[in-house]
């Protein structure tokens, strides 16, 4: 195994994670007041009980481990391993300190030392938004996960979920019809896709974005481990929507997570008669999730607040992501205000019905829109 200053600093940080009662935050303290040192191993009890959050028995215990041979055989054993079996897969393993660390997530109270991850990890540097919901999705929750999935998409944003039946998957597999990048942060090892056993969707999902974990590869799923997946699902996200949910569940678990973060919350209103709808409803009815029916709604909260309060703002490339050159040629022309589509032919040297098509496909982009007469504009953000 070649010896790199990262892989040196995985090593470290796999090593850690063994340690009994250090859990992200401590372990997070201890390379602050250290650095990503190997030297910190060797160090004794009185240096680590000043590092905040650790007090005189836990640093004698961790003394205690560190300085035992077999101890630090069996951790360095396990911890090569890990790296091993993430090249195996064809993974990375991202630690805190890595340039292609979630920005974001960096910003939590507990962001996870080292990540797992399988795919592209730049996917996880994107502006993303989390979507989840409910196992148990209405028909209702699938269409509306759909319809805010494909236009969150065409604003530029990468989708965020867990994997788990229902609205989560929905959401993966909508982001991937619509030609999006999704990110699936599971509550176990990468190399454990419980929910798509054969393989339908995690492919896809590789190659078109990313799966994350924080969990030891080969780690199978517990129930400790979904909190602290929801965790990460906001954390890495600039805003949480909630599709469907029950009053207990993960999702209510993750919008929690997202205000303690101090990330925006949205959710979908629902039927007072449907217990899938309670909990989204609860959230909008206590003012901790506003409600939203559109992704315009909700990618017009998330734009930087440069403009005046009811000004009409138009997109700066918001919604131009993934256009064709035919469809970039038409945006182009209409840059200066709506055209008649007579006119947009004349300018761009297209026939009327191929016209007909691209314009039909901006407007189901959410790019243009057709205004009476025929003229047809660029597509524009009311500030809310």
């Amino acid at each position: 195994m070649s010896v790199t200053p990262e892989r040196d600093i995985e090593l470290l940080l796999l090593i850690l994670s063994q340690l009994p009662g250090i859990g992200p935050a401590k372990t997070n303290a201890l390379i602050s007041r250290f650095g990503a040192d190997p030297s910190l191993l060797d160090a004794g009890p009185d240096a680590f009980e000043q590092v905040p959050g650790i007090g005189k028995t836990l640093s004698r215990e961790i003394a205690a481990n560190l300085g035992s041979i077999s101890w630090r055989r069996d951790a360095l054993d396990d911890a090569e391993e890990q790296i091993e079996r993430a090249a195996g897969l064809g993974a990375a393993i991202i630690t805190i300190l890595d340039k292609t660390y979630p920005p974001l997530l960096r910003e939590i109270y507990d962001p996870p030392p080292l990540l797992f991850v399988r795919g592209n990890p730049a996917a996880l540097t994107n502006p993303s938004i989390a979507v989840v919901g409910t196992r148990k999705a209405s028909a209702y929750g699938k269409q509306a996960t759909g319809f805010f999935c494909r236009d969150l998409v065409t604003g530029g944003y990468t989708i965020v979920s867990g994997l788990a039946y229902g609205i989560d998957i929905m959401a993966h597999r909508s982001t991937l019809e619509a030609g999006g990048t999704t990110v699936a942060v599971l509550g176990c090892g990468i190399d454990i896709i419980y929910t798509d056993p054969t393989g339908q969707l995690w492919p896809k999902i590789l190659e078109h974005g990313a799966i994350v974990s924080e969990e030891r590869i080969g780690q199978a799923p517990a129930p400790g481990n979904f909190p602290r997946r929801n965790r990460l699902i906001s954390g890495m996200t600039s805003g949480t929507l909630i599709v469907e949910s029950d009053i207990k569940g993960g999702s209510m678990i993750t919008a929690s997570c997202a205000l303690e973060q101090n990330r925006e919350v949205f959710a979908v209103p629902g039927s007072i008669f449907a217990r899938s709808s309670q909990g989204t409803n609860r959230l909008i009815q206590q003012c901790q999730a506003k409600p939203v029916s559109s992704a315009q709604e909700i990618i017009a909260e998330l734009l930087p607040a440069n403009a005046t309060a009811n000004q009409t703002i138009s997109h700066p490339g918001v919604f131009r992501s993934g256009l064709s050159a035919d469809e970039s040629r038409i945006v182009e022309t209409l840059e200066n205000g709506p055209l008649h589509i007579d006119l947009i032919a004349e300018k761009t040297g297209m026939p009327i019905d191929t016209l007909l098509v691209l314009l039909f496909e901006l407007e189901m982009k959410q790019t243009i829109e057709q205004e009476a007469g025929q003229l047809f504009s660029i597509r524009q953000i009311p500030r809310q």
